[in-house]
């Protein structure tokens, strides 16, 4: 799936280049990029929901949770609804992150994994398309379309080598790794404060949190 021009796609070209919507309260429904993705956005002081549900019925959902009207859309209560409404799974809220290109190889050796099977390559391919997966001992780097067809990336660490920077290396080489210089998105589960250090000590800097609605597999 290449980058195709829509709504979302436009917001988030914008807010990796540093320029956010407006830190209004507001709430801006948009369609889906994709059939699919589909979920929330929450920036600072503003949200963004991707869905092609009717923007009508969000609305209504929105202001059904007793809460801080800047906090509904990340809410348990609204959520639930949508994934309700969607027939959608979900795994957790993100810290969504995002850093630039970097020129050159990445200082880090790595082999490719050119391998279907692969576990990794079968758990991005649910979320991401041209998915390519490389190998570092004691580690993996991912890479991939994901939202909007923006270029993602994630990691994983074996345990038995952490706290030796091999995180943080691997979420740099990604930023070398990314073609087309465009930037590098990744999403860290607000509890998983490794991860979140690994990447921002690679110059990912966040702009928000994120919940993925996941289609059914099939």
């Amino acid at each position: 799936m290449g980058r195709t021009p829509d709504a979302l796609g436009e917001i988030l070209a914008a807010a990796a280049a540093g320029q956010f919507p407006p830190a209004d309260g507001g709430t801006t429904v948009v369609p889906q990029p994709s059939p699919r993705d589909a979920g929330v956005i929450a920036f600072t002081a503003h949200s963004v929901v991707f869905t092609d549900e009717d923007p009508r019925w969000v609305r209504s959902a929105l202001a059904a949770p007793a809460c801080d009207a800047l906090a509904a859309t990340m809410h348990p209560r609204f959520l639930a609804a949508l994934l309700d409404r969607t027939g959608r799974t979900t795994d957790t809220v993100d810290l969504l992150t995002v850093a630039d290109p970097l020129p050159g190889g990445p200082p880090l050796e790595l082999r490719e994994v050119d391998d279907p099977d692969h576990p990794r390559v079968r758990r991005a391919l649910r979320r991401r398309d041209d998915v390519r997966v490389w190998a570092a001992d004691g580690g993996v780097l991912v890479l991939g379309r994901g939202v909007a067809g923006r270029w993602e990336t994630a990691i994983e660490v074996d345990e038995e080598v952490r706290h030796r920077g091999l995180g943080r290396d691997l979420a740099r080489a990604a930023r070398h790794l990314v073609p087309d210089g465009e930037p590098v998105w990744s999403q860290q589960a607000a509890g998983n404060a490794r991860s979140i250090r690994a990447f921002q000590a690679a110059g990912f800097r966040p702009v928000g949190s994120e919940a993925l609605l996941l289609a059914p597999p099939g």
